[in-house]
């Protein structure tokens, strides 16, 4: 699998991703950064422990580097859960929090096979 098929299969943009970024290698190498984020497991953590303030944050932070990186699908469900709990509603965020999670399983999936390839 190749960088551009990576973004395909994780409901990416490559070519913002190229465009925001300046260079393939940039995009390949915070690519695969992103397996090292932890504000997908601060959320759903933050979540489970009814802390909503720091869920929040993590929401925010987990959309900005989706955003970044043109990771279209994971960034539209966490913009969901991130207005949800900026609304305070707990109840919603909850239930988007499902499709942040399937979301987040997709793309680390395919990220983890780009860099299987690359091993």
């Amino acid at each position: 699998m190749n960088l551009k098929e990576g973004y395909l299969a994780l409901g990416g943009d490559y070519d913002d991703a190229v465009k925001r970024l300046m260079k393939e290698s940039l995009v390949h190498k915070f690519v695969l950064k992103f397996l090292n984020d932890t504000s997908y497991s601060m959320l759903t953590e933050s979540m489970e422990s009814e802390d909503y303030e720091t869920a929040f944050l993590a929401a925010h932070t987990l959309k900005s580097v989706c955003r970044n990186l043109s990771f279209t699908a994971l960034y539209e469900s966490s913009v969901r859960v991130n207005e949800a709990l900026r609304a305070d509603n707990v109840e919603e965020a909850k239930v988007l929090m499902d499709k942040v999670t399937e979301d987040y399983n997709k793309t680390v999936t395919a990220l983890k096979a780009l860099q299987a390839e690359e091993a």
